[in-house]
């Protein structure tokens, strides 16, 4: 049928209409990932600065770094519970517990409230995060920085009619986050593949792509392109095939009790977690205290995220892990289960890197470097079970591809011994109490 000059012009103007709103859509997607990717990296000099105050105060007074922790911890889940519960913990299990809701509309199209991912939520997040951390607390920025960025990316983009939905979106602004955190795109669309979002929707491909690529740039503008823990690039030997198993089962196991013990306090039904929410602030203070003795126990080696612990080991810098693997594991485990903001992903990378080191000095073959690297990798898989996003991110943390075959292999050994004592992934297990509105109410009077 030949359409006639006025019918094939109309054609053409709904077409360029079309492509107009496409490229209204995807410029609005690029241009909230941009502005999510400078508060990533806003929230995490934040975060350098509060535990840069914090070793000030502990220098200034042996007896401070504890009493901060005492002290600092139920003020923070005082603060949390009176300003905004959907900002204890993580923020993961929000996101993805967020993502399971629609486009996030009514019947009438009217935009729905959800403060799991609202910008209420982030502001004292970020804000109480900074205060823990500044208190000595055993928590990483990482996982609120998902929220975070999740909760930006939803926001700057809440007008947009058509495009993306709104579970993809939320996908994108946490991969953006993981991504920005540690300046690891890769981790962050894997992460989306493997954490967030439990498979891939095709459709989601180039949101998840744009969100990450729009979010590292404007990380590398702010912060400039750093590996996180510094260029350690080599070659692997035998010694780290050998070691890379026999790490997986050790770390998997701690890690796996790690995920186990803080499922069972946060959402389990035992008496520990009843009584923890009929009295959550002496219980966050019981959490002070046990974090504050994990400190003077480990010498302050449990003070903060851990980073330059992980990151002295690493370099040969520190010459046992014993102190730094067993307070670190028991410090984040007290300061997550506290229901204060902030979580798990930089402690557990210490505890990890503690694991190695500990390793290397028992294991006469192991090269000290290769099994920090190894453990950090298997401890993280074993508390989150994600084994790719383990070993990618320390992949490109510490920019040495020769690991890639021991990381993986050390991940998938270290999932199984996790799956064996924690047979729910922690951030699912987790994110059940934010699904239903009934739930979420509950999750937020435990938290």
């Amino acid at each position: 049928m030949t359409l006639s000059p006025v019918e094939t012009l109309v054609r053409q103007r709904k077409l360029v209409r079309l492509r107009a709103r496409r490229s209204l859509r995807t410029g609005a997607v690029i241009a909230a990932a941009v502005a999510a990717g400078a508060a990533a990296v806003g929230f995490a000099r934040l975060c350098d600065g509060a535990m840069a105050l914090h070793q000030r105060w502990a220098a200034a007074s042996p007896w401070m770094g504890p009493l901060l922790l005492v002290v600092g911890m139920p003020l923070c889940v005082w603060l949390t519970r009176r300003l905004a519960p959907a900002a204890a913990g993580s923020g993961i299990p929000q996101v993805i517990a967020a993502g399971d809701v629609g486009r996030g509309r009514d019947a009438s199209g009217a935009k729905v409230h959800d403060d799991r991912v609202s910008m209420r939520t982030v502001l004292v997040k970020v804000a109480l995060a900074c205060l823990l951390l500044a208190c000595g607390g055993s928590i990483g920025r990482e996982g609120p920085t998902v929220q975070v960025v999740a909760a930006v990316m939803v926001f700057l983009t809440g007008w947009l009619r058509g495009g993306p939905d709104r579970r993809t979106l939320l996908v994108a602004g946490g991969a953006a986050g993981v991504a920005a955190a540690f300046n690891t795109p890769i981790a962050g669309i894997v992460f989306a593949v493997e954490e967030l979002a439990r498979g891939f929707d095709k459709r989601a491909n180039t949101v998840v792509i744009l969100a990450v690529i729009s979010a590292g740039v404007a990380a590398y503008a702010i912060g400039g392109n750093y590996a996180y823990f510094g260029d350690m690039s080599g070659s692997a030997g035998w010694n780290a095939w050998i070691s890379a198993p026999i790490l997986g089962v050790v770390t998997g196991v701690a890690g796996g009790l790690f995920s186990r013990c803080l499922t069972a306090i946060l959402v389990g039904d035992n008496p520990i977690r009843r009584w923890r929410a009929r009295r959550p602030i002496v219980f966050a203070a019981l959490c002070g205290v046990t974090a504050a003795l994990a400190a003077v126990i480990s010498g302050g080696a449990t003070y903060g995220a851990g980073y330059e612990r992980a990151r002295s080991l690493l370099f040969g810098r520190f010459a046992s892990g014993l102190d730094l693997a067993g307070g670190k594991w028991l410090a984040t485990l007290a300061a997550a289960a506290s229901g204060a903001p902030g979580r798990i992903f930089a402690p557990s990378l210490a505890t990890g890197a503690g694991l190695g080191a500990l390793f290397s000095h028992v294991a006469p073959w192991s090269v000290g470097r290769d099994a920090v690297t190894l453990g950090m990798a298997g401890y993280l898989t074993g508390v989150v079970q994600a084994p790719l996003t383990s070993a990618v991110i320390l992949m490109e943390m510490t920019r040495d591809p020769s690991l890639v075959g021991p990381l993986l292999t050390c991940a998938l050994v270290a999932r199984r011994c996790s799956e064996a004592i924690a047979p729910t992934p922690l951030y699912h297990a987790l994110a059940r109490a934010w699904t239903r509105p009934r739930r979420r109410a509950e999750a937020a009077e435990n938290a």
